[in-house]
């Protein structure tokens, strides 16, 4: 199936470029809601700012602002929270998995020790609350910090489903819906919001940033069947005891005997790479990798079809081309 709407080889420069000006703002006041007098604390905050990602978080905010209404001063105060608390949960997400490194750069924890990185999270958690309690921005709070409470109960909930190897396609979903889809649709909704929408539009954005969300996470899934020639190490969810979409629906075709042994593998052998590659080749043969992109084209058509019930615009635009990009990743 195609899912491919506009051109290939899609740019973050090209895309943001209705947004550039706010984005370069953005990253001004980002950097001065970061400061502090203390010294230890400042190096670690100029740290974390130096190894920002693509920003496409904030990029969502503000083309879900500029398509549902107008860009404000609230939608500024809305990107900079989602990033600070966002920030506060990778770190705190560093120092559970023993992380040593995030985005290719030296983890927190792994510079500065598991005591520091879990107040510096303190800290970021912290700013944001002030943040928007300063300017009042209840609305936009509570949006984020039920996207927060969100990501930890996909957390604890992969973990518990982890420990036993059970999870089927539909708890999957509520996982990554939990985990990473909940983050993007706060992200589409604190866009509406700071930009005035009313609630229905709010609502229907948060159900736009959720099929985003969804797509993103199996995407992120098929990297570790080495779909791509770049991204996340191949086979790091197996070794790591992970269910994702392409395993879980090639063991749901599985006789007995073969379910059994792959199980076994993933529980016991994960650490062997020739085992490791054993599921990956189970997997491709049993077509989880197929299924697992038909699923991705689903959520993306869903995306798209709440886009399209919006007036044409730069920014609408824009975000058809972000949600593409988020499936054509490389990394």
């Amino acid at each position: 199936m195609c899912i491919l709407a506009v051109p290939l080889m899609l740019k973050l420069d090209d895309i943001k470029a209705p947004i550039a000006r706010e984005m370069d703002e953005f990253e001004t006041k980002f950097r001065a809601s970061m400061k502090t007098r203390v010294l230890l604390l400042d190096k670690i905050m100029n740290y974390i700012v130096k190894r920002k990602g693509k920003q496409m978080r904030p990029m969502f905010v503000f083309l879900s602002a500029g398509m549902c209404g107008r860009i404000t001063e609230s939608t500024f105060r809305g990107a900079s929270l989602i990033e600070l608390l966002h920030t506060a949960t990778l770190v705190h997400d560093d120092v559970v998995d023993d992380a040593n490194y995030r985005r290719g750069f030296f983890s927190v924890n792994a510079l500065w020790k598991n005591k520091i990185a879990v107040l510096v999270g303190d800290f970021l958690l912290s700013r944001g609350l002030i943040l928007s309690v300063e300017h009042k921005e209840f609305d936009l709070l509570e949006i984020v910090t039920h996207a927060v409470r969100e990501m930890s109960e996909g957390e604890l909930l992969q973990m518990e489903k982890a420990r036993q190897l059970d999870i089927d396609e539909e708890i999957y979903y509520e996982v990554i819906r939990q985990k990473t889809a909940s983050l993007i649709a706060s992200c589409c909704a604190v866009g509406a919001s700071s930009s005035g929408a009313a609630p229905e539009v709010v609502a229907d954005m948060k159900k736009f940033g959720e099929a985003v969300g969804m797509a993103f996470q199996i995407k992120d899934d098929l990297f570790d069947y080495g779909e791509d020639e770049i991204g996340k190490p191949v086979g790091i969810d197996i070794k790591e005891k992970k269910m994702t979409l392409p395993l879980i629906y090639a063991l749901s075709k599985a006789g007995f005997w073969d379910k059994r042994r792959i199980i076994g593998i993933v529980r016991s052998e994960s650490e062997k790479p020739k085992k490791v590659q054993e599921v990956i080749e189970f997997v491709k043969k049993s077509g989880g990798i197929d299924y697992a992109r038909e699923k991705m084209a689903l959520y993306y058509q869903q995306a798209l079809a709440i886009l399209d019930r919006y007036p044409e615009s730069t920014y609408r635009q824009s975000l058809k081309n972000l949600v593409q990009f988020t499936i054509e990743r490389q990394n």
